[in-house]
């Protein structure tokens, strides 16, 4: 991924991420007992499950990530004629070694869209061990300087914002992970709410604090220790790709078997909060992606509460994107447009 984007050694660890996730959801399925992994508590049943789905506001968000960010002008049109519709969030990355991009802020407002920032507190290119960067040195004040900046920046362009901060936690892929770079438990709330305290003491009232765990797999952090609390975040999210057989390890995943035990527990953690899928896409390899992304569509039309999704659409370690063939950008079309109507 572009160094603008996305730091190059952050993707390779996400692989690693996607490996073990990807192979806990193979063999959980193959045994018949595909359930919410280290859950606290029991997962809702179903008739519990449809109930909450039913009772929410049908899915109305589409969004996108593309190689170019905020600024992506040609991506994000081309992704507006492959689906038939402009997304209305564009996200992009930024680490704590940038400033606020409020150029490309006002580059995604002037299309009538929300801009999502994943900020990542670390420095591309370091990889996971960085004591510079972790967790409680972010809680003891020593980046409180540069994040009152992104504060008062955000405060100043004044317009609505989602703030994905230091996602994909329940890993160990990222230094933000209890499990690496000196971190304990109970570090991650600590910082997610310094962080967040900071920029309530700059009266900062545009921006949607976005808490974004990957899939769960047997082995991830148990999400209830990661959840900073209803007060402190705003929209609760999930990242989840299927591979296919695009990788020696990797096999075709329905939505519905990498989704289902993760929002499960997201509505048990944050009753009544927003539900994204902040990352999502499918590789070609292994299946028909256009019949997958049929079922992704018919997959949101039945949760009612998955309120957004974010389409990766990147060509990287498989191509993810909408248009990677014909029939996956006719069948992205056709089930976002159904999802409209």
């Amino acid at each position: 991924m572009a160094a603008a984007v996305h730091g190059p050694s952050a993707r390779c660890l996400r692989v690693r991420n996607r490996v073990r996730a990807q192979v806990a959801i193979v063999l959980l399925a193959l045994a018949g007992c595909l359930v919410p992994a280290g859950s606290a508590t029991a997962a809702p049943s179903t008739a519990a499950t449809a109930s909450l789905a039913a009772s929410a506001s049908p899915v109305t968000e589409f969004g996108v990530t593309t190689p170019g960010g905020l600024r992506a002008t040609g991506q994000l049109d081309q992704v507006t004629r492959v689906a038939g519709a402009a997304p209305s969030i564009v996200m992009a990355y930024s680490d704590f070694a940038h400033p606020l991009d409020v150029a490309g802020l006002d580059a995604v407002a002037a299309r009538g869209a929300t801009p999502m920032i994943t900020w990542e507190p670390w420095v591309w290119g370091g990889g996971v061990n960085q004591p510079a960067y972790s967790l409680a040195k972010i809680t003891s004040g020593s980046f409180d300087g540069y994040v009152r900046t992104w504060a008062r920046g955000l405060r100043s362009w004044g317009k609505p914002v989602y703030l994905r901060f230091a996602h994909e936690m329940n890993g160990d892929w990222y230094p933000w992970s209890e499990r690496v770079n000196g971190n304990r438990a109970g570090d991650y709330v600590a910082a997610w709410r310094h962080v967040r305290a900071v920029f309530e003491a700059q009266k900062v009232t545009n921006v949607r604090w976005v808490w974004s765990p990957n899939v769960t797999y047997p082995g991830s952090l148990d999400l209830p220790g990661l959840y900073p609390g209803s007060s402190s975040v705003d929209v609760v999210a999930v990242d989840g790709y299927n591979w296919g057989t695009a990788a020696s390890w990797s096999t075709w995943t329905s939505p519905g078997e990498l989704f289902d035990p993760t929002v499960r527990q997201l509505r048990t953690l944050a009753p009544g909060k927003t539900i994204m899928l902040a990352e999502v896409a499918s590789a070609e390899q292994g299946g028909s992606k256009a019949a997958w992304v049929t079922d992704l569509f018919t997959w949101l039309r039945a949760q009612g509460d998955v309120r957004a999704f974010i389409w990766f659409d990147q060509a990287k370690e498989a191509d993810w994107r909408i248009d990677s063939s014909d029939s996956a950008a006719s069948a992205f079309a056709a089930g976002l447009s159904g999802l409209r109507s």
